[in-house]
């Protein structure tokens, strides 16, 4: 990585990854009843769309997108010591296939985002994605990830876009744009679709997220207002803050 010695100042990048590794095995040590993703793949297709991978007591992915994914196995490691286990490594990162590889040792394994299509899911799988995120309803990754018995969030919109990403067999609905129609949306959409669960995702503000999960939603998908700069070299102990009140306000 560019900065090997940015972790605890001191270590080379073998030590590096080992703390790194360390770090989540105690969070998940604390929270083991929270991990209910998996990457053992099956080898035939679900009969039933696949378990709701991300229940974790905060219900939030972190979503890490930069020009590099360089840092973003050090920034996983101090998300999930401060209590937020669901991470996704989008694929349009550079090197996020290598990020997820160095992530290998987590106890909360993590998952990619930005899936768009079946060869991108089969790769990330092999590199230890636990679960497929996609902007839109792809209806190759969610058959890809049925085959590889790996959950999907597919992205969708309106009511008929989030009927059909469920029908298809995505685990949950990632709502995206949420900031389209905020957290009246999602109540609005939870009417007739009350058993969809909904991840509103995109424009969630850290001082949004309690309303969006009062009008229903499962989780909450947040990146910038959660991670700042964090992914391009800025400061970690300012995002352990962050993470740690909007853990505390949403536990």
């Amino acid at each position: 990585m560019a900065d090997e010695t940015r972790w605890g100042d001191t270590h080379p990048a073998p030590e590096r990854r080992a703390a790194l590794r360390l770090v989540a095995g105690d969070a998940a040590h604390q929270d083991s009843e929270e991990r209910t993703a998996t990457t053992a793949p099956q080898s035939a297709p679900s009969d039933s769309p696949v378990a709701d991978p991300l229940r974790p007591k905060v219900p939030v992915i972190a979503i890490l997108r930069a020009p590099s994914a360089e840092r973003f196995a050090e920034v996983a490691a101090v998300l999930q010591e401060s209590g937020i286990t669901a991470v996704e490594f989008t694929l349009n990162s550079a090197g996020a296939l290598d990020a997820l590889r160095e992530c290998a040792g987590f106890a909360h394994p993590v998952g990619a985002g930005t899936v768009l299509t079946a060869a991108d899911a089969a790769r990330a799988v092999a590199a230890g994605a636990a679960y497929l995120i996609t902007p839109a309803v792809i209806e190759e990754v969610i058959a890809e990830g049925r085959r590889l018995g790996v959950p999907v969030l597919s992205g969708a919109l309106t009511p008929t876009e989030i009927h059909r990403a469920w029908t298809l067999g995505s685990s949950m609905v990632k709502v995206f744009p949420a900031a389209v129609g905020g957290p009246d949306y999602i109540k609005a959409v939870r009417a007739p679709l009350p058993d969809i669960p909904l991840v509103p995702t995109g424009g969630v503000g850290l001082r949004e997220a309690r309303a969006y999960l009062d009008a229903g939603a499962a989780a909450l998908g947040i990146g910038s207002p959660l991670l700042g700069d964090a992914c391009a070299g800025g400061d970690l102990d300012a995002l352990r803050e962050r993470a740690l009140v909007l853990r505390d306000q949403l536990s």
